[in-house]
């Protein structure tokens, strides 16, 4: 089955677009990596993923003491019309302090491992409390059939994934890198999966800094009913420059590997 949840992340965007007084829009939709992370290249997904879709809410009633208040609700649905998800409206309060007139928003949809293959569209509608305007966006994505995969790709700042963070970060920092692995195959007799997972750090032109990845072996501890497991692999930034963070996970009873690359900004020390 499908769930979701709609959040908004504070902040501004860095361009502020003009939009005329009681106008509002939903604009700059795309699927990210991680809620925080860079755009996504493709809007296809396994079961088991979570489906980060991004967007900015232009001219919303922000007042003067730094208050916006507004009213959310999201829809899911087949592209036939069936409805397999739906948040009823519900009114929201953010303090920007920063005003101006865009503030960025986030909408999570987690695709369970049950989910039939095939199109979805995802709707969400925004409503200003104050002039009572409103918009809303969809997002089409395809869910695909069960397969051996790395899912749910999302970096934070801390160890216990409860602070989000972008993939554009300051020397001295750390990003631990989350994923799930799912699809694996279990060995007959033990009823364990026996996979290898690595973290390997390419440079700007594609070369590996490490001679050999970072790894972890998973093949004991996971109880028999549960058919996904979590992992994370810390990265320490100690110098600027463009990186990319791959993910690689082998089933050595399938003999199946994916990958996955996730790209990483380092800035100087403020």
């Amino acid at each position: 089955m499908l769930t979701a949840i709609v959040a908004t992340v504070l902040g501004l965007t860095p361009a502020q677009p003009v939009t005329q007084v009681g106008e509002l829009k939903l604009s700059n939709v795309r699927f990210t990596i991680g809620e925080m992370g860079p755009t996504r290249k493709d809007n296809r997904f396994l079961p088991g993923e979570i489906v980060y879709i991004g967007y900015d809410i232009v001219g919303l009633t922000i007042d003067t003491d730094g208050t916006a208040r507004y009213r959310m609700a999201m829809e899911i649905s087949d592209t036939a019309g069936k409805v397999y998800f739906q948040e009823k409206p519900r009114d929201l309060t953010d303090f920007v302090p920063l005003r101006g007139q865009v503030i960025p928003a986030r909408a999570f949809v987690t695709v369970g491992l049950d989910q039939p293959p095939g199109q979805y569209v995802c709707k969400v509608t925004v409503t200003d409390a104050t002039t009572k305007a409103t918009a809303t966006l969809t997002a089409r994505f395809e869910v695909l059939k069960p397969d051996f995969g790395i899912v749910a790709v999302h970096p934070t700042l801390d160890p216990q994934r409860q602070i989000p963070a972008p993939t554009t970060a300051f020397v001295g920092q750390t990003l631990f890198i989350n994923f799930s692995v799912v699809g694996f195959q279990r060995d007959s007799k033990t009823q364990q999966p026996n996979t290898l997972n690595e973290c390997q750090v390419l440079d700007e032109r594609g070369e590996p800094l490490l001679a050999k990845a970072i790894s972890q072996v998973v093949d004991r501890g996971l109880e028999p009913t549960v058919p996904i497991y979590t992992l994370q692999f810390p990265l320490f930034l100690n110098r600027p420059g463009r990186f990319t963070a791959r993910i690689s996970v082998t089933d050595k009873l399938s003999r199946k590997s994916r990958s996955f690359d996730l790209p990483v900004t380092v800035l100087p020390a403020p």
